[in-house]
């Protein structure tokens, strides 16, 4: 046999076991679609991508996928089927199926929270708390985690809330002229920041006042990049190499703070020093109970809760400003309550958020119309029967609170922002309002964050008339987690009778 013969020998055999094994993966698709195909869904677009073209469509020009997963949860019911080449996701918009499995801790979180270890590359969140799939491991972080977020310790941060939170009136009032137009979302996600890096951390990053710093663009990046890998050509495309390796170096430099954090917290320990009983001392102490923790798995709970403390309340507290600029009578009514509770001290207390019942109701509902962080998702390993409907194993459950909290059988009238939902006599949502979301993996820094919010927001009804600029857009951007588009622009003036209002 000569050379050549050999060469084109070995090509036919090569394009025979292509030919071979594309015929067996399409079987493999076939032999998907009839296990899961007596489960609702709309009409496959294609054999092969099944439904990513419809997906990949209503995310075009900044269009929300959530929206489109919504009108197919309207006509097709409770359990929707959703195919991806060879993969099948169950869309679950039943609240007995929520409790059956999110309040469940036999249920792993899926394959898709591998995609969070790391960033094009670069570790990310690794096995933090978020991304951890293996249940026995998450919850001995979480055990260990669980006191920094004690009612004693969140008192604590009551100085740290106020005294931020006053700094962002402070610069928010030199642009209070009822003129100049401010990018709320910039502002708020600023405060945010400061909070957490101080409260979690001990870290002083003073964003408010400083522009400079490049915290807030690193985590910007961040968020984008978990976006883009959705799309699992997006590395490949040449066009795309410099925002990668932004992404990269942005991943590097909150991996960099976070080990400077570390080693100076683990220093002070180490001498006896006096710390506090923060996110960060109780990172070390679990470090300190496991024999192969190292410290990039430290980090990857330093990322995880700089991040997810930061992003998801800046979002739901720009929301929450532009649904009171467009209800005046809610806004009114809140500022009202917050005139009667808070007066016009500066330094709120533990005991008042308690008494801001209305202004509860108000980020409540905030965030059912936005759910900041919309959606989680669970293995499902046995056989499950929900609504009636046999799901095979094997396969992916999704459940998706923008969803489900804009249906109108669970939510009367859902697009029309009513805090009276979430008045105490008003009747309970069941299983179908979780923002945080619920059961044993339910978000653990969510009294954190609620309480965070109320004091910003009771201080920006105490201080600012808000009024939206004309023409501001209320679409929402899906960048990893829900934002206002158009960053909540708005003009502020000083409230006349602050202090002064009543009920």
């Amino acid at each position: 046999m000569t050379l050549w013969a050999f060469i084109y020998w070995i090509i036919a055999l090569l394009l025979g076991l292509a030919v071979v094994c594309f015929i067996l993966y399409c079987g493999y698709i076939h032999y998907q679609h009839k296990k899961y195909d007596h489960i609702p869904g709309p009409p496959r677009e294609s054999f092969f991508f099944g439904h990513s073209q419809s997906i990949q469509k209503s995310m075009s020009n900044d269009g929300l996928m959530y929206d489109l997963f919504l009108e197919w949860a309207q006509k097709y019911g409770h359990v929707v089927r959703l195919n991806m080449l060879h993969y099948v996701a169950v869309l679950v918009n039943s609240p007995e199926g929520v409790k059956e499995i999110l309040m469940s801790s036999k249920y792993s979180k899926d394959w898709f929270y591998s995609n969070l270890f790391n960033l094009f590359g670069v570790r990310f969140m690794g096995k933090g708390l978020l991304s951890d799939r293996d249940n026995d491991h998450w919850h001995k972080q979480r055990r260990i985690m669980d006191p920094a977020f004690s009612r004693t310790y969140l008192i604590g941060m009551m100085g740290t809330f106020n005294e931020k939170a006053e700094e962002l009136v402070e610069r928010l009032a030199e642009k209070a002229d009822g003129k100049t137009q401010v990018r709320m979302l910039d502002m708020l996600s600023k405060v945010t920041m400061d909070v957490i890096s101080k409260v979690a951390f001990g870290m002083e990053l003073n964003t408010i006042d400083d522009d400079q710093t490049p915290f807030p663009r690193a985590v910007s990046l961040a968020m984008r990049g978990l976006m883009e890998i959705r799309d699992p050509l997006f590395k490949y495309y040449f066009g795309n190499r410099k925002f990668i390796k932004d992404v990269q170096e942005s991943v590097k430099l909150l991996r960099k703070a976070g080990k400077e954090c570390i080693t100076r917290r683990q220093k002070a320990i180490d001498e006896g020093d006096d710390v506090p009983v923060d996110i960060l001392t109780q990172i070390l102490k679990g470090a300190a109970q496991e024999e192969d923790c190292d410290i990039e798995d430290l980090l990857d709970n330093f990322v995880t809760f700089f991040i997810a403390g930061q992003e998801t309340t800046a979002n739901q507290l720009s929301f929450t400003v532009i649904e009171l600029a467009r209800n005046p009578d809610i806004m009114k009514k809140a500022q009202a309550e917050v005139d009667e509770v808070i007066g016009s001290k500066r330094d709120i207390e533990y005991e008042d958020l308690g008494k801001l019942q209305y202004l509860s109701q108000v980020l409540k509902e905030s965030l059912r119309m936005y759910p900041t962080a919309p959606g989680t998702s669970r293995a499902l390993e046995e056989e499950i029967v929900i609504e009636g409907l046999k799901i095979p194993p094997s396969v992916t459950v999704t459940f998706n609170s923008y969803v489900m909290q804009r249906m109108e059988e669970f939510f009367p009238d859902p697009l029309v922002f009513n805090p009276d939902r979430f008045h105490s006599d008003a009747p309970k949502p069941y299983f179908s309002y979780f923002p945080f979301s619920l059961g044993p993996r339910t978000c653990i820094g969510q009294v954190f964050s609620q309480m965070e919010a109320k004091v910003v927001m009771a201080k920006l009804l105490q201080r600012f008339e808000l009024e939206l600029v004309e023409g501001q857009s209320f679409d929402i951007h899906d960048m990893g987690t829900l934002r206002p588009m158009g960053g909540a622009m708005c003009r502020l003036r000083p409230r006349a009778d602050s202090g002064t209002a009543k009920i």
